[in-house]
C-alpha cells in the first residue's frame, strides 16, 4: 500500500517543487501522472516543465490525449485514467485522488498553495478523507525555508 504526502507550498512556486518531486520519482524509475483540475493550468505547466528542462535535467513528459499516452514517463492530465501506468500520482489544485489509487501507487503527492485558504481547506478535507479510509499520510511544510515533516498518520 502506498502513502500520500501532502506538500504545503509557502516559499517555492508550484513548478519548482513539481520539478523536484518528478525528478525524485523518476530516479526511482517510477512513471508519474500529474493530475490537475484545469486544462489551461496544465498547458501553462507543460510550458514551464519544458523550460525547466535543461541539458542536465531533461524532463520528458506529455499531455494526455495523444497517441502515446501509455509511453509517457510523465503524463499531465485532468482525467481520472492512469493511462501511463504511473507508480506516482501528483495532484495539483485540489484534483481528486482516491484511496484505491493511493493503495495501488508507490506514492501520491498532493501539492497545495499555503497562501490560498480555499486550497488549504481542500487539502485538509483530502487528508481527512484519505486517512479515514486507512491511507498512510505525511504532511510536509517548507515554512521554515526547508521541507520538514510536520505530521504523520500510519495506515490503518
Amino acid at each position: 500500500m502506498g502513502a500520500v504526502y501532502f506538500y504545503h507550498l509557502t516559499r517555492n512556486p508550484l513548478e519548482v517543487t513539481l520539478v523536484s518531486l518528478i525528478g525524485k520519482a523518476r530516479q526511482q524509475e517510477w512513471r508519474v501522472l500529474v493530475r490537475g483540475g484545469n486544462a489551461k493550468r496544465l498547458d501553462w505547466l507543460d510550458n514551464k516543465l519544458w523550460l525547466a528542462s535543461g541539458e542536465d535535467s531533461f524532463l520528458a513528459h506529455g499531455q494526455a490525449g495523444g497517441p502515446h499516452d501509455a509511453d509517457q514517463p510523465v503524463l499531465l492530465t485532468t482525467g481520472a485514467d492512469i493511462a501511463n501506468g504511473a507508480a506516482c500520482i501528483i495532484s495539483l489544485d485540489g484534483a481528486d485522488v482516491s484511496p484505491e489509487e493511493t493503495a495501488n501507487s508507490e506514492r501520491v503527492c498532493i501539492l497545495f498553495d499555503g497562501h490560498d485558504q480555499d486550497a488549504v481547506q481542500r487539502a485538509r478535507g483530502q487528508w481527512k478523507s484519505l486517512t479515514d479510509a486507512g491511507c498512510a499520510a505525511q504532511y510536509w511544510s517548507e515554512e521554515s525555508g526547508r521541507w520538514e515533516k510536520k505530521a504523520e498518520k500510519a495506515a490503518s
